[in-house]
């Protein structure tokens, strides 16, 4: 069979096998195992644990537990709400400030716990109930943190740029450099557009309460949020200034999110800390399980030629370079669509970076343009893993209701994807400034 024809068949095979609700890591692995046994019988199948634990044999795959358990830290305290309500008392006098308030929020906690859902969850259970009460419609209470919620995956340090760098075999600290910038540009056009929707309805004479805080009552809750800024603001600067890997960065801040949450929120009961590492283990053995899966996928389709095939095929197209992107980018959407980010990056990652760098575009900035392109299918249906996380937190309100909120701040996301077409420099300059261009 053509390698082209065959690399089709085993696109549709792997989509029915993943929509038909089978865990992700074991759907791959039972596509890769079927594929190799009907086309090279069983000389390929004894290779297939060595490839799974292989993949797995990498030092910088510790930080993703890691990173975890850091995030799970923060998220089963009080952090995610004291850091909505800091900044609603100090930005309680701008319009549709409590909107920003709960994206700031959502950007702060993003960067300490590097996940989506989590991000919702924490900041969308204060935050929703705190909006609704005063007056913004629910629409824009719940859309706003379902859109908060997909920095998670962007900001550093982020897990999905973790596994991009693995599959991909770049480096992580650069793809956290170039995520910096581009995720600040995110949240302020989300704040942009919540000033203009706030201003639009004062215009339309429904004014939003704003209630007055005292001078007092705006520093007393700093010492409980300031710790946990500073552990990533050290954890950034550890990484960046070459001072420790990831690994050892993520197992630090680990270690100092943890004795945080139980100094400051008094987290001493052994429940609650079994509680944190058990969920970290759960998140951190299905990401993992992926990553070991992907490997035997990906060598399948490099044992039948599948990727070297298609590769070569749309390099011989001969496609204008923006064009071509353009394709990529309506395929990675349409995936993020139906599966998690995590999973499109192994699956597809591998396969368009060859054709990225042959069509001249910096691997490190199509990385920031993928995670942004997979944060709108967290918002968007069938799928839309935040809007049921929101819906979860807030049955109250309505899935058509989130969606129809959040549905501006999908149209923020492609502007950053144009801007980020315009002037590359937005996630390039920075990496390049502090380790030096890309040789």
């Amino acid at each position: 069979m053509d390698p082209v024809t065959l690399g089709i068949l085993v696109g549709v095979v792997t989509t029915l096998v993943l929509f038909s609700g089978i865990a992700i890591g074991i759907g791959l692995l039972l596509v890769s195992i079927g594929f190799l046994f009907a086309f090279t019988g069983l000389r390929d199948l004894s290779l297939v644990p060595e490839l799974f634990f292989g993949k797995l044999d990498s030092f910088a795959l510790l930080s993703i537990p890691m990173f975890i358990l850091m995030g799970g830290a923060v998220a089963s305290s009080r952090a995610g709400g004291d850091l909505f309500e800091a900044l609603d008392r100090w930005m309680t006098r701008v319009p549709g400030g409590l909107v920003i308030s709960n994206l700031g929020a959502c950007a702060l906690f993003s960067a300490l716990s590097g996940s989506s859902p989590a991000t919702c969850a924490a900041i969308g259970k204060m935050g929703i109930p705190a909006m609704r009460a005063r007056g913004y419609p629910d629409g824009v209470a719940a859309g706003s943190i379902a859109a908060g919620g997909t920095l998670g995956i962007l900001i550093p340090p982020s897990v999905t740029m973790i596994v991009y760098g693995i599959s991909t075999e770049t480096s992580i600290g650069r793809l956290f450099l170039a995520g910096l910038i581009p995720g600040l540009m995110l949240t302020m056009l989300f704040m942009a557009w919540s000033l203009f929707s706030t201003w639009w309805q004062d215009r339309e004479g429904r004014a939003l309460a704003a209630r007055v805080f005292t001078w007092r009552e705006k520093f007393e809750i700093l010492p409980r949020v300031l710790p946990f800024l500073f552990i990533v603001a050290a954890v950034l600067f550890a990484l960046y200034g070459g001072i420790a890997t990831p690994s050892e960065t993520a197992g630090v801040g680990a270690l100092a999110c943890i004795l945080t949450a139980v100094v400051v929120y008094r987290m001493y009961q052994v429940e609650k800390l079994w509680a944190i590492l058990r969920d970290s283990t759960r998140e951190s053995v299905m990401i993992l399980l992926i990553v070991g899966a992907a490997g035997v996928f990906s060598y399948m389709l490099s044992s039948l030629f599948i990727a070297q095939s298609v590769a070569n095929t749309i390099i011989q197209a001969d496609l204008n370079p923006w064009l071509l992107l353009f394709y990529i980018q309506i395929f990675l959407l349409v995936c993020g669509f139906f599966l998690p980010p995590v999973a499109v990056i192994v699956m597809a990652a591998p396969i368009l970076l060859p054709v990225i760098t042959a069509a001249g575009f910096d691997p490190y900035w199509f990385a920031v343009v993928l995670t942004i392109n997979m944060e709108i299918g967290l918002i968007s249906p069938p799928v839309g893993l935040n809007l049921y996380v929101i819906n979860s937190i807030a049955p109250e309100i309505k899935l058509q209701t989130i969606l129809k909120g959040s549905l501006p701040y999908v149209g923020c996301m492609v502007v950053a994807i144009l801007l980020l077409c315009f002037f590359p420099g937005i996630a390039t300059l920075l990496p390049d400034l502090v380790m030096g261009p890309v040789r």
